[in-house]
């Protein structure tokens, strides 16, 4: 079993800025994040392995996301930038004894998901 808490999200303009945090309790697990837009499906955004390693990215934020891990707290981060209105959406954390996937089928744990607004 493992709980994830988001935080981070929020409402700011086109071109700005954010950092959205995953914690975790329980063992390590695969983590990648996901988003919802109003009236789409989920679809994945970025994840990263147990270890901090191996990152990878959707084509859409790619050069624009960065996610990375602080092992030792168990806390994935995707740091967000030159964000653009297409971002918004509900932003998911989730996690998956699978490494590197970017099916939200193969993740087992959710956490309740942050909402990112970007306004142009």
């Amino acid at each position: 079993q493992v709980h994830l808490v988001e935080s981070g999200g929020g409402l700011v303009q086109a071109g700005d800025s954010l950092r959205l945090s995953c914690v975790a309790s329980g063992r390590a697990y695969h983590v990648g994040w996901f988003r919802q837009a109003p009236d789409k499906e989920r679809e994945f955004v970025s994840g990263i392995t147990s270890t901090g390693s191996q990152p990878f990215y959707a084509d859409s934020v790619k050069c624009r996301f960065t996610i990375s891990r602080d092992t030792a707290k168990n806390t994935v981060f995707l740091q967000m930038d030159s964000l653009k209105p297409e971002d918004t959406a509900i932003y998911s954390c989730g996690a998956t004894e699978v490494a590197s996937k970017k099916s939200r089928h193969l993740y087992d744990y959710w956490g309740q998901g942050i909402q990112v607004t970007v306004s142009s």
